[in-house]
């Protein structure tokens, strides 16, 4: 059991078919890949990544497997841009670096909390933000504690954040956290 594995099935729990989905981070397009097949051919998925790499990796799997996305090279913290605020079902970020990325290249909390935000305005009543926080090594810890006090200060009467901890794990593994909107 790995912070992935957890992630991808609260996110199968959660997507449905014509779901709009956003991939915040979209990385080598492993989740961006998993929305497309979880909204289907009715759903709409938008997927970002400031890294040109990771935006190639993410359309050759896409087409690779016959998926659609529409794949942004643009900062996840301009989502709201691509979309209108109240229309999103599902949001998902992994905050860190580029597995076998370059190590001097990874989100940091200047970022991230205006994705969070933008995020959080873009989900319709009733919609999820599923983030994987990867810290430690290169990044260090600013991004984690900015995000989890982000995250402890949201109305509890408009969201519902859970936060998961691995308390027999070393090393600093990714934390997988769950927010759902009222």
């Amino acid at each position: 059991m790995n912070t992935l594995t957890i992630v991808h099935d609260f996110l199968r729990r959660q997507v449905k078919p014509g779901a709009f989905c956003i991939d915040a981070t979209a990385g080598k397009g492993r989740d961006t890949a998993l929305l497309c097949r979880l909204a289907g051919k009715q759903g709409r998925v938008l997927a970002f990544d400031i890294q040109q790499d990771a935006v190639r990796q993410t359309r050759a799997l896409l087409e690779k497997e016959g998926l659609c996305a529409e794949v942004i090279q643009d900062s996840h913290a301009n989502m709201a841009q691509y979309a209108a605020p109240g229309t999103v079902d599902c949001v998902v970020f992994n905050f860190g670096r580029l597995p076998g990325g370059d190590p001097k290249i990874f989100t940091t909390e200047q970022s991230s909390i205006p994705a969070m935000e933008a995020a959080l305005g873009l989900l319709r009543p009733g919609g999820v933000l599923a983030l994987a926080l990867y810290y430690g090594k290169e990044n260090g810890y600013d991004e984690k504690n900015a995000v989890i006090s982000y995250l402890k200060s949201l109305n509890d009467r408009a969201f519902t954040v859970l936060a998961c901890d691995w308390l027999n794990r070393k090393n600093d593994p990714p934390l997988p956290i769950f927010v759902w909107k009222e």
